[in-house]
């Protein structure tokens, strides 16, 4: 079987800004939803598919925090929304599919890293609940208006750092001894392995699921490192300043999933990693690629399968799923 991580030459690459990646594109009469959508890259995402004509909702935690950001652009709304809290998923999503119809693009760009020791909803780690659970749930609550169109996309903001660890399925909730960059990192494998089996379940429907790293960037996801961590790492100087020269602007950084979610290059494709404004190679080590783990299906199915029993909810098995916990 030939390798689908195979990059396709786009043109773009890792200094192609989002603006760059829509030049030439109407989005004029879609509607995307990006979580996140008011702060870091997912602010540069609701920016560049706002002027590129997208009606594009912005759920957010703390809402008016969201309208400080976003709320004078034309063509955005903010929404309540705590991915933390099933209930508040479900109330988003059912207002959403009642008022709305389609969603032509769903960018989960929310997230959360490197945070202490927290848990939520029944004692998930926050991790995994925030950046991978959450997700999955609206997903699967949103998918009457996902797959009641001409087609649509979902896109996963990974990272890089899915390399430093696939799931651990001993423990993925870390009830056995906490280490913030493990769990990040399963976090991340996460959300790749949900764009594989979303992409296997949802293309029948025309629903199609990419999964992505958007590069290094200094933004506010980095809120719970202390300044000398970034320091020892090389980021920034001593007076915080930029240091590391790879690093992207967060415009740039916004560019592979506005390319992800927007472009024609990826017409007929999906399940796949993606970085630097095209498809990722597959990788053994190192921060670029995607490891094979964070690609497998087989390994993507089994945490759809857990994602289902652990939210109670999954829109492919209705009779099955119940809401319990919900």
């Amino acid at each position: 079987m030939a390798n689908p991580q195979t990059p396709i030459v786009s043109g773009f690459g890792a200094r192609t800004t989002a603006t760059e990646v829509l030049h030439g594109q109407d989005l004029n009469g879609k509607l995307a939803i990006v979580t996140g959508g008011h702060s870091g890259l997912g602010l540069e995402t609701t920016r560049a598919l706002a002027a590129a004509g997208a009606h594009v909702i912005v759920p957010a935690r703390q809402p008016d925090a969201a309208f400080a950001a976003v709320g004078d652009l034309p063509g955005v709304e903010i929404e309540a929304l705590d991915l933390t809290d099933l209930a508040s998923v479900s109330a988003f999503a059912a207002r959403v599919v009642a008022s709305r119809g389609h969603v032509d693009i769903l960018i989960n760009s929310a997230g959360i890293m490197a945070c202490p020791e927290t848990r939520v909803g029944p004692g998930w780690e926050a991790q995994f609940a925030t950046n991978h659970l959450g997700h999955y749930a609206l997903v699967n609550r949103l998918w009457p208006a996902l797959s009641g169109g001409a087609g649509a996309r979902v896109v996963a903001v990974s990272s890089g750092a899915h390399g430093i660890t696939g799931i651990r399925w001993d423990d993925v909730q870390f009830t056995h001894g906490y280490d913030r960059w493990q769990a990040y990192g399963q976090s991340k494998t996460a959300n790749a392995l949900f764009a594989v089996h979303l992409d296997a379940l949802g293309r029948d429907a025309g629903v199609r699921a990419f999964s992505l790293h958007p590069g290094s960037i200094l933004t506010p996801l980095q809120r719970h490192l202390a300044k000398a961590e970034k320091v020892a790492a090389g980021w920034i100087d001593e007076n915080g300043d930029l240091a590391d020269p790879s690093f992207k602007t967060p415009q740039q950084g916004a560019a592979t999933q506005v390319w992800a979610a927007t472009s024609p290059q990826l017409a007929g494709l999906g399940g796949l990693y993606c970085e630097d404004c095209d498809v990722a190679p597959l990788s053994q080590d190192g921060f670029t690629g995607v490891r094979p783990y964070a690609v497998d299906p087989d390994e993507a199915a089994r945490l759809w399968a857990l994602s289902a029993d652990l939210t109670g909810v999954d829109a492919f098995r209705p009779a099955q799923s119940g809401d319990s916990k919900s």
